[in-house]
């Protein structure tokens, strides 16, 4: 049974340059077979397996293949796809090094790699969570410990209520899990106080630094590396030194723009980085690892286990800080297996080939854009393209009609309040003749 579903998942990542890369059956169709009444009796294992598997068949999308550009959505690399299997099938609870010694190691490991390439601090904490979601909830949990407990308050024991009051500032256009991340802290998104943004997505300094003077009390202040409709990243080092004036909090929100700092040609779009106090990055993005692969970084480890451990009377533990002081769960998987596994079949230079090569593609793919008379929304600095149609509605017409041909896939996308296509090219597996298809595609559908 078991190597009939690893058979199964092989044969359809063979698939992936294929098939179409949308579903072919809607939701609701696919919602319609996957219900029925519960049966009484249980069946065999890989009956249910086989069973399962056509179920599913048309409602797969191919967001692993080289030709889906929606969202900011990697591949998965073969070596870290098959330790996942390996980890689904150890079964292993990664929560600390007792219950795993295994799981904690690979953690530790690629955590330590994690930070080299990324250009962080050797000392910064590091944190195997689902996402950037988690990443951003994460580090906001530390950061609001820290400032907190510098201005003598404890709010792990005392809460919010009564607190000092914490200015939380952050651009215009952030990502919406820094607002629901606000949230779900208690902070509440309506706190937020926003920063002018420049044309391209970047944070505007002069207004940063107009907003914080003569600001006293405690501060934290979210940037992000990478936004996610152009690529832009702050002017990271210039605004750290900003907030750190005034003793705030610097939190980069970096989901897939700080691997940036891998590549010797990109990386001064996040210099400075490392002065930030905390991180949050995907692995399933840009890194090409399967799902669910995050992380999120502190330079303040006794804040980060401060605000995220705990403990009872019977748990065994070390007398060191273990991966679960730094991350949500305690019930967790070990996705560092994963993450181990796809750092040593890339190496350094593979990372770097990898940020490169995306990047090369979307400059590309943008210029043929152009030539071919369609209009370019941003200023194309890593892996993300707008691009229009003329009216908001053709846009989307032109969206919707490309999806339906199954030949790629692309979402659309409202900047400075018109509608565009996004493209983000994420995938290790996308080559030139990719595009060919792709920009072939959308000329069979806009002429």
């Amino acid at each position: 049974m078991f190597g009939n579903a690893a058979t199964r998942a092989a044969q359809y990542r063979e698939s992936l340059g294929d098939r179409p890369v949308g579903a072919t059956k809607t939701f609701a169709e696919v919602r319609a077979a996957f219900n029925r009444p519960l049966g009484s009796a249980g069946r065999p294992p890989a009956e249910v397996i086989d069973e399962l598997a056509t179920l599913a068949e048309a409602g797969l999308v191919s967001s692993a293949g080289p030709r889906y550009f929606g969202f900011v959505v990697g591949g998965a690399l073969p070596a870290a796809s098959a330790a996942d299997i390996l980890a689904t099938g150890w079964d292993q609870n990664a929560w600390n090094s007792v219950l795993s010694p295994t799981a904690a190691a690979a953690e530790d490991a690629a955590g330590n790699w994690l930070k080299d390439l990324l250009g962080l601090p050797s000392t910064a904490s590091a944190g195997f969570v689902t996402g950037a979601q988690a990443a951003n909830t994460v580090a906001l949990t530390a950061a609001r410990h820290h400032v907190l407990k510098n201005a003598g308050w404890d709010v792990e024991t005392d809460g919010l209520a009564g607190a000092p009051s914490v200015r939380i500032l952050a651009g215009e256009e952030r990502h919406g899990t820094i607002d629901r991340s606000l949230r779900l802290l208690g902070f509440g998104s309506g706190t937020l106080e926003l920063v002018h943004s420049k044309a391209n997505g970047e944070i505007d300094l002069d207004d940063l630094r107009a907003r914080l003077t003569d600001h006293e009390g405690p501060l934290i202040v979210c940037l992000q590396a990478g936004n996610v409709n152009t690529g832009a990243s702050d002017a990271l080092g210039e605004a750290c030194d900003i907030v750190h004036e005034y003793g705030g909090w610097v939190h980069v929100d970096g989901a897939f723009g700080l691997w940036a700092a891998a590549s010797p040609t990109h990386r001064h779009q996040v210099a400075g980085v490392e002065r930030a106090d905390s991180w949050g990055c995907d692995g399933h993005k840009w890194l090409n690892l399967p799902y669910d692969s995050g992380f999120v970084f502190s330079a303040h480890p006794e804040s980060h286990a401060a605000a995220l451990g705990y403990s009872a009377s019977y748990l065994v533990t070390s007398d060191e800080p273990e991966p679960g002081d730094y991350v949500l769960e305690s019930s967790r998987r070990a996705r560092g297996l994963a993450v181990w596994a796809g750092l040593q079949e890339l190496g350094r230079d593979g990372v770097t080939l990898l940020v490169d090569h995306c990047c090369a593609l979307a400059k590309s793919l943008a210029e043929q854009l152009t030539t071919a008379g369609y209009e370019i929304g941003n200023e194309v600095v890593l892996n993300q393209i707008l691009v229009s149609f003329g009216s908001d509605a053709e846009t989307d017409r032109v969206i919707a009609a490309l999806q339906a041909t199954g030949t790629c896939w692309m979402g659309g996308t409202t900047w400075h309040s018109k509608r565009y296509m996004r493209i983000s090219i994420s995938n290790y597996q996308t080559t030139p003749a990719d595009l060919t298809r792709t920009l072939q595609a959308i000329q069979s559908v806009t002429h």
